[in-house]
């Protein structure tokens, strides 16, 4: 069997995706090996993949000790799994001349992580999103993630409080709403091959625990929309608000990377491990239009132990 190594970036807790691209690869007819570029030795994602101990997303030598890296374990391709880790793959890919990895240029990805410069962008896009003016309002840190440091302003008088609010993206509070999730895969020659929503049922520390995928036309509509407008590559996870007042749907955020709960998509029939493997081997790509609605995942705490009376510096 051919050997593909592929390194996730900030893998840590991605172990059932690990184990499906292991799986895909296998169907592919290739013996996959992986390995995750972390800060520390400790993280699930050793179950399945050798940890290698990288940087931090933010040093300014990142990229020159992924290139030694990559080149000491002849690593084939890059997943991104952490917003610091998306553009950083896409500037690998830009300054080496890499095809090696499933994702956006390092500009979109800049912007996709900044939700003012996002916001601006569907807006000039004509895409629907909150109104910025009609109270109550949400101010959303405008580089956060996981749903941190999140204030609802209920009037004028708390917002003129506000410190610093060009540190956030500020738009209406819509309540009641049911939040969407649609994970996405856009081939490198820019083909839309799968947008598959999910419920974001229960959620803890930001990432889906409880989601189930559905049909909606007007939601794959809005998403495939979304993706033809902002030019975005490889696995995209697009997040959707729908009032439930009258049932209208607002892109909230990008993030152009796979989703913790993209599993779900892959347990419907969207083989998100294997479209990235098919697009990295050139191999043919076609629409996956019969995945399963009413799929469920539950996803749950496990453990891996390790002996830490003989930690070493390796």
């Amino acid at each position: 069997m051919r050997e593909l190594r592929i390194l996730f970036l900030g893998g840590a807790k991605r172990v059932s995706m690990g184990r499906k691209f292991i799986a895909a690869g296998e169907r592919l007819g290739l013996n996959v090996t992986l390995y995750s570029y972390e800060l520390c030795h400790e993280v699930a994602i050793a179950a399945v993949a050798k940890v290698i101990i990288g940087r931090k997303w933010s040093d300014p030598s990142i990229l020159d000790d992924l290139r030694k890296r990559c080149l000491e374990y002849h690593i084939d391709l890059i997943i991104p799994f952490v917003d610091g880790a998306v553009e950083i793959a896409a500037r690998y890919c830009e300054q080496y001349g890499a095809k090696s990895a499933p994702v956006s240029s390092s500009r979109l990805a800049a912007v996709m992580f900044d939700k003012v410069a996002a916001d601006n962008i569907f807006r000039e896009a004509q895409l629907p999103v909150p109104a910025r003016e009609d109270f109550p309002l949400i101010a959303k840190p405008r580089h956060g993630s996981a749903s941190k440091g999140i204030i609802v302003i209920p009037d004028q008088d708390m917002l003129d409080q506000l410190d610093n609010r060009d540190d956030y993206l500020i738009q209406q509070y819509i309540d009641p709403r049911r939040e969407i999730t649609v994970d996405c895969y856009v081939s490198l020659a820019g083909e839309i091959i799968a947008t598959v929503p999910r419920y974001r049922i229960e959620t803890q520390g930001g990432e889906a625990s409880v989601t189930e995928t559905f049909y909606d036309p007007a939601v794959i509509k809005l998403a495939r929309e979304t993706l033809a407008k902002t030019g975005l590559r490889g696995a995209v996870t697009i997040q959707l608000l729908e009032d439930m007042r009258d049932n209208r749907l607002m892109l909230m955020e990008i993030n152009p990377r796979l989703g913790g709960g993209a599993v779900c998509a892959c347990r419907a029939g969207a083989d998100l491990p294997e479209f990235i493997l098919r697009d990295h081997l050139l191999l043919p790509l076609s629409p996956c239009d019969d995945w399963k609605p009413n799929i469920r995942v539950c996803r749950y705490f496990d453990e891996i132990a390790f002996d830490m009376n003989h930690k070493t510096d390796e």
